[in-house]
């Protein structure tokens, strides 16, 4: 209990700390994209690989049921949303817009921290693999945009193929299983940049906050809040049961699946020109109820 205390409090203000950054100016929305940058392309690759370089993959066979709790979990997310919006006569743009909302947890800027402080490293490889599944939904959306409103599936393709927390993934594994030695000097280099990955993740997820955003689109604010914070846990829940998973592959798999929506559906947004605008005001205020939901379904746990 101790240890979920503190790392939601410790999550939260740091958080708080780049809202307040924001409000007094020293820094602005204009740092996000480059502080994501310095994150998705340096900091959040070398702490995955590290993770899984030092790693114990002897469980390699066990790791490898998460990603398919957190992908029958998002396709149920999915298909229940689909029905329930079809029948509200939305038109496609804003369908779709909801749909990679509800469907993308993120299970990486938000789900790494969260099982890092609360179970330690063994969490944190855990959450790893749950956000392979985030990778695959993510490469699968892409293509589904892709025949529904136009593009290339070379462009999706390369865009998942150059994605570096993806590549830091299989490095790691493979330096891992064929223990290929780094040296002392690089291995420190790459955990020194990895351990500032989380501090500037929360930072930067404060500066995106933005109030003003619950007076706009709050029928689908609350739909999505719904979908991703309680049914997307709960169909992990059965699903994890079904399939006995006990411990800490339980819990992990969870509270990644409890995660709110990654800022990879917003990606999608924009890239195949939906309505971004709505699916920027759900994922900001999904974020911050998952502030008071994440703690009472990892008590719960």
């Amino acid at each position: 209990m101790d240890a979920i205390i503190v790392t939601i409090f410790s999550i939260v203000i740091m958080i708080g700390l780049g809202y307040v950054l924001k409000r007094i100016d020293f820094l602005s929305e204009k740092d996000i994209d480059p502080f994501n940058k310095i994150v998705m392309y340096i900091l959040m690759p070398c702490m995955i690989f590290h993770a899984i370089y030092n790693a114990d993959l002897s469980s390699l066979s066990q790791l490898s049921v998460l990603p398919l709790i957190i992908l029958l979990s998002s396709f149920a997310t999915g298909i229940i949303s689909y029905l329930i919006l079809k029948r509200l006569n939305l038109d496609d743009k804003k369908l779709w817009s909801v749909l990679v909302t509800v469907m993308i947890a993120n299970t990486a800027f938000m789900g790494y921290p969260v099982n890092l402080g609360i179970f330690g490293q063994s969490g944190f490889l855990r959450a790893i693999f749950c956000d392979i599944a985030t990778l695959c939904i993510f490469l699968l959306l892409s293509f589904v945009l892709i025949l529904k409103f136009g593009g290339t599936i070379k462009t999706a393709v390369r865009k998942i193929a150059l994605f570096p927390p993806l590549w830091a993934v299989i490095s790691g594994i493979i330096f891992n299983l064929l223990n290929i030695p780094i040296g002392g000097v690089l291995e420190n280099t790459i955990n020194y940049l990895g351990q500032g990955a989380i501090p500037l993740i929360m930072i930067t997820l404060g500066l995106s906050i933005d109030f003003s955003a619950l007076s706009r689109n709050k029928s689908m604010i609350f739909f999505t809040s719904i979908m991703k914070l309680l049914f997307f846990p709960l169909a992990a829940f059965l699903i994890a049961t079904q399939l006995g998973l006990v411990d800490l592959q339980y819990k992990v798999s969870i509270i990644e699946a409890a995660m709110p929506s990654g800022m990879l559906s917003l990606l999608l947004a924009i890239s195949y020109n939906l309505d971004y605008e709505m699916t920027s005001d759900c994922i900001l205020i999904n974020t911050v109820i998952s502030l008071i939901t994440l703690p009472i379904i990892i008590v719960l746990l």
